[in-house]
């Protein structure tokens, strides 16, 4: 319902729906909400996801913008249970819908932890290893993606830049993804950008001969100054966004217990630098 249940999941994604159309379209806040008859800080609430707006007021407010039919009725529907704590997304989204939903999640956080047990997180790829993952699209729509993710760095580097802690699995670091070169491309570049003062890159080695949270999957964690965290987790056709205090709390104690069974900083970076070396020599070796 509108006005309640601000800052979900599918809330913050709506909003930054709502401003990248409104952006494109050459709109002010206050024009819009002169179109609108309404004050320009109730539509600078529903652009943050702080207020849920109904779905009859974001088509009247893509109506004041000129958005096609199509692309109206898209983002309306996208306004019905936007107020729910949780949020399952198919593929049918669509990937720039998938992006634009973690952009916002990562300009708007202070602290992203992000468990990664199958590849290198997104905000730390280097072009060639992205590339690499993304093989089995089209060329145009690779190299699109590609450079959206690219950007998506910039984040780590903004004045309010988070705190971000990449929690990488060894296996992870073992897999060549791209060929050898580009992984040692990869790891260069890991070691590099751990010198930030804002990027803690921690290692769980392999081995492991008790359980932790790792072993279910790769999952981010994102937290905000003034409200409950949000847990996002991807499949391959698929993602999926929590909300609710009690979940939120749980993967937190989870970052907690993989805080006392990863490497530290200093050491984890020891460790990718070796990697990197041993990778190299693999390379001018020839091997495969």
């Amino acid at each position: 319902m509108a006005g309640n249940s601000g800052g979900t999941p599918k809330a913050r994604a709506l909003g930054a729906e709502l401003r990248e159309i409104r952006e494109n379209a050459g709109f002010t806040l206050r024009a819009v909400a002169r179109e609108l008859e309404t004050n320009h800080v109730k539509i600078q609430r529903y652009e943050t996801g702080a207020t849920v707006p109904s779905p009859e007021l974001v088509a009247a407010y893509l109506g004041a913008l000129g958005v096609s039919a199509s692309e109206r009725e898209r983002v309306v529907d996208m306004a019905r249970d936007a107020d729910k704590p949780d949020w399952l997304s198919t593929g049918r989204s669509g990937p720039r819908k998938e992006l634009t939903t973690l952009i916002e999640f990562e300009r708007s956080a202070s602290r992203i932890t992000d468990v990664a047990t199958g590849v290198i997180p997104g905000l730390l790829q280097t072009s060639d290893y992205a590339r690499s993952i993304m093989r089995m699209l089209s060329v145009d729509e690779r190299e699109q993606r590609v450079l959206m993710r690219i950007g998506r760095r910039e984040i780590l580097t903004t004045r309010n830049a988070p705190h971000f802690v990449p929690i990488i699995t060894e296996s992870v670091l073992d897999d060549p993804i791209g060929g050898r070169e580009v992984m040692t491309e990869q790891l260069r570049h890991l070691v590099h950008m751990a010198e930030s003062d804002n990027i803690e890159i921690r290692i769980l080695r392999s081995g492991a001969t008790m359980w932790h949270p790792a072993h279910m999957g790769s999952f981010i964690l994102f937290e905000f100054p003034k409200a409950t965290p949000i847990v996002h987790m991807e499949q391959y056709h698929s993602s999926v966004s929590l909300h609710t205090p009690g979940t939120a709390h749980a993967y937190q104690e989870a970052v907690t217990n993989l805080h006392e069974v990863t490497m530290s900083p200093d050491a984890s970076v020891e460790f990718i630098a070796s990697r990197a070396d041993e990778m190299e020599d693999d390379s001018n070796d020839g091997t495969s």
